[in-house]
């Protein structure tokens, strides 16, 4: 037992003893006009020693940040339950409070196990509860777990507070300017570097089951190169790195292929490579620029942007037989898309009278909705439960990260006091996930 003590205290060393990036401050520009309103309630510690963090607080600002709910401040609560047993409806009543979370924390050998209940006050019932466990160093992401629950539960959505989000960051100093690859917690906490260099970053993107990341990196003697790169060890592979262009990697959705863009056989063509026996196929020839690849969620297609017809615009490739049909024609520039996991829609970058924004096209009905009002608009990227897109933007001159709901209610900026910030992307699977060790109430 002390051993295992050991190796979790050793494990949280080296948890804080990774290099690490400035945090992103989640800002709401926009929020839903009827958000639910919600009460967290502190979560009770039964043990000696008080938690390294407040539970309430991290499941309040989840939930308070989603932009689809009002969370109510800790100092206008009147009562503190932490049972349902111990709610008094009336109170929550006259606070005008829908809907309570309420929880304990309980310290056991070398664990945490974390009991929380929704409570309906409007029903004065239990909407759901479980208990989970986890050691000291997840309780941010036993956090999050109960935000998921309870966004599930409250919008019939999947949460996606216990995802990551990767970006890169561009800082320059008395050296000169240099770059980092960051992963940081979807609310913007425990950012940490995977990678830095002298060089510029590009096009990350996760593989489907959040162990590996591939991107773009020019340190090969200033020439672009394709690498593979484990997220929990580091250790990473050159992919591809042959003359000309190496580029947009973007991962099949079985993880065992890649599409990516090369010019090493002349103009920039398309390119699958399989990742075990790294075979190399070539999907597109055309004299035009084919690029920005990118699969649908059943990994029988394609969406790539090209230059084919006179302007920048998104076409699809079935794989099966190589027919490639035009998807977008409204605007002058269409690129970087990405097909929704349901098929409905095609997230992009559309140009509007010189201003580049992020557009949902709705594949069923061909109606375009341009979703931001920002400018210098690039990279979205879906989140995993496809209610949400991070995107790459400007504000006052600076590079930042910002996001916007499918249906464009809900909007926030995530500055960074660490230099420009792009090229997000949104992690397919959540960082830890916990298994409850009883049967919720149904």
């Amino acid at each position: 037992m002390r051993v295992l003590k050991r190796i979790i205290f050793i494990g949280l060393l080296l948890q804080f003893a990774l290099p690490a990036s400035a945090e992103l401050r989640i800002e709401i520009t926009k929020g839903v006009d009827n958000a639910v309103r919600v009460a967290v309630v502190p979560f009770a510690w039964k043990g000696k020693r008080r938690p390294p963090i407040d539970i309430g607080d991290v499941v309040s600002s989840d939930l308070g940040l989603s932009g689809r709910f009002e969370a109510l401040p800790t100092s206008q609560m009147l009562s503190f339950p932490n049972d349902s047993s111990e709610v008094l409806p009336r109170d929550w009543r006259m606070l005008g409070v829908e809907y309570l979370v309420v929880g304990y924390l309980e310290p056991r050998e070398v664990s945490v196990r974390l009991h929380f209940e929704l409570y309906s006050v409007l029903r004065q019932t239990v909407v759901a509860t479980q208990t989970i466990e986890g050691l000291p160093m997840d309780l941010r992401d036993m956090a999050h777990h109960v935000s998921d629950v309870v966004f599930d539960e409250l919008t019939g959505i999947k949460g996606a507070f216990s995802t990551q989000i990767m970006y890169v960051t561009a800082m320059d100093d008395d050296q000169g300017r240099h770059f980092a690859l960051n992963i940081a917690d979807a609310d913007g906490y425990r950012v940490r570097k995977v990678l830095e260099s002298k060089e510029p970053i590009l096009s990350a993107t996760w593989s489907p089951d959040g162990k590996m990341v591939a991107y773009v990196s020019f340190e090969q003697d200033g020439r672009p190169a394709i690498y593979l790169h484990e997220v929990i060890t580091g250790n990473r592979q050159i992919l591809t790195s042959f003359a000309g262009l190496n580029g947009a990697p973007s991962f099949s959705p079985n993880g065992k292929e890649m599409a990516l863009v090369l010019s090493k056989d002349g103009n920039p063509d398309i390119y699958i490579l399989d990742l075990q026996s790294r075979r190399l196929r070539r999907i597109t020839r055309h004299y035009g620029i084919d690029t920005e690849p990118s699969w649908t969620a059943d990994g029988k297609s394609l969406v790539f942007t090209s230059n084919r017809g006179g302007q920048p615009q998104i076409y699809q490739l079935r794989l099966a037989d190589f027919q490639i049909q035009r998807l977008t024609f409204e605007g002058d520039y269409n690129a970087k898309a990405s097909v929704l996991k349901d098929g409905s829609g095609l997230v992009m970058v559309h140009r509007r009278d010189g201003i580049f924004h992020i557009a949902l096209l709705d594949l069923n009905r061909g109606r375009l909705s341009v979703l931001t009002e920002t400018t210098l608009d690039e990279s979205p990227s879906v989140a995993p439960n496809g209610s949400m897109l991070i995107y790459a933007t400007q504000e006052r001159g600076e590079g930042i990260l910002a996001a916007v709901s499918i249906d464009g209610g809900v909007k926030f900026n995530l500055p960074s006091s660490d230099g420009d910030v792009r090229e997000p992307a949104w992690s397919p699977v959540k960082r830890k996930t916990f298994v409850p060790v009883d049967v919720p109430v149904e």
